[in-house]
């Protein structure tokens, strides 16, 4: 066994964050708002280039408010990644909509723009009108190819709401993740690049649009000396707390995304020439956090699957996790549509993520390395 257990992806503090925490105790403003919480949204919206934010309680949260706030209702279509988290489409259900999936690009494996262009035209001949919105993930830090995805939707005016919860840090052409929807959604959870214990943003262009998720994440209340409300609203808003933790974990933002860039180079160096594993493919428009490196193994090849080598790793403490199951395999959406499928199911059998943490020492990377290799041979 290992003397200390090897997580996928655990919290990384910088040391930073208590001073930032300590203010926040000794002014008092301990209550959901306040000071730092005003400070993280400023310095994040200056990160991102992106004008209008708004910091609640978690990533899902993010992405309620946005589906709220672009009325999602029973009879809407949402088309989104099949290849993701639940809590990027989770919220469209909130909402009454009908979720449509739509499979990966084997290129990036985000989602495949053609698909997407092919499920809009035949989602206007059922219904006749095309999805009222798009959600798009960028998976594991790879950015989706925001400029063709926006160019596809704006022929049609729908609104792409980009899934950037695990790409903080990631960069597309140049330009921060997630920059150039119409929205985006951001998640501090314990495991990301950097992390707020839970959190998450909403950030757009938009100003009426984080306008009104500001004032719907806290209760509704209009602006008025007593509790007036006009519509339901929710405890959505992230605390003061929690926004000076984030302040001390934005400070180390490029040295983490540098270090999981690095912990992705090293796997590929210790792994280079085994027939029968591949590595997540970078786009080229992208640089990637590489917020978790994604391995796939063939079994044809190799004899092994990703369980096999999962258990084996666990046998020697060692975290690892497979690839998100698509939406349209999991039993809740048996009966929603799905354009495609076939990649993203290849990509599941076969994907393996591998402990990514940015506290990892250059010899854990090589152990998990060597046990991996070990399990193959076995």
């Amino acid at each position: 066994m290992a003397k200390k257990r090897i997580f996928l992806s655990p919290p990384h503090m910088s040391g930073l964050e208590l001073d930032f925490v300590r203010d926040v105790f000794e002014s008092n403003y301990i209550a959901p708002v306040g000071p730092a919480l005003d400070e993280f949204e400023a310095e994040l919206s200056a990160v991102l280039d992106i004008p209008y934010v708004v910091a609640v309680s978690c990533g899902t949260a993010a992405m309620h408010l946005a589906m709220r706030h672009l009325e999602i209702e029973p009879g809407d279509v949402v088309m989104a990644s099949t290849l993701t988290f639940i809590g990027s489409v989770s919220p469209v259900v909130f909402q009454g909509g009908e979720l449509w999936f739509i499979d990966s690009d084997p290129q990036n494996w985000n989602m495949d723009t053609a698909l997407l262009a092919q499920a809009i035209e035949e989602c206007i001949r059922l219904t006749g009108k095309p999805p009222k919105a798009v959600i798009p993930t960028d998976l594991y830090g790879n950015c989706i190819d925001i400029d063709a995805v926006t160019e596809l939707c704006s022929q049609y005016e729908i609104p792409v709401v980009i899934d950037s919860a695990e790409s903080l840090g990631s960069t597309y052409k140049k330009r921060a993740a997630g920059k150039g929807g119409y929205a985006s959604i951001y998640s501090f959870n314990g495991n990301k690049i950097i992390t707020t214990s839970s959190g998450g943003l909403l950030a757009s262009d938009d100003k009426d649009l984080v306008e009104h998720a500001r004032k719907l994440a806290t209760q509704s209340k209009e602006p008025v000396p007593y509790y007036h409300h006009t519509e339901i609203g929710y405890n959505y808003r992230m605390s003061n707390v929690l926004a000076a933790i984030g302040l001390g974990q934005l400070k180390v933002l490029e040295d983490r995304v540098k270090r999981c860039r690095e912990i992705n180079r090293q796997y590929k160096q210790h792994l280079a020439g085994i027939e029968g594993i591949s590595f997540m493919p970078e786009p080229p428009y992208c640089v990637s956090n590489c917020w978790l490196t994604v391995i796939q193994i063939d079994h044809s090849i190799l004899k092994k699957t990703p369980e096999d080598v999962r258990n084996a790793l666990e046998a020697k403490n060692i975290e690892s996790r497979p690839v998100w199951k698509p939406m349209h395999l999991q039993p809740i959406f048996a009966n929603n549509r799905i354009t495609g499928g076939g990649v993203s199911e290849r990509i599941f059998q076969k994907g393996l993520c591998l402990p990514s943490g940015t506290s990892m020492r250059d010899s854990d990377v090589a152990f998990v390395s060597d046990v991996l290799k070990a399990s193959l041979n076995h």
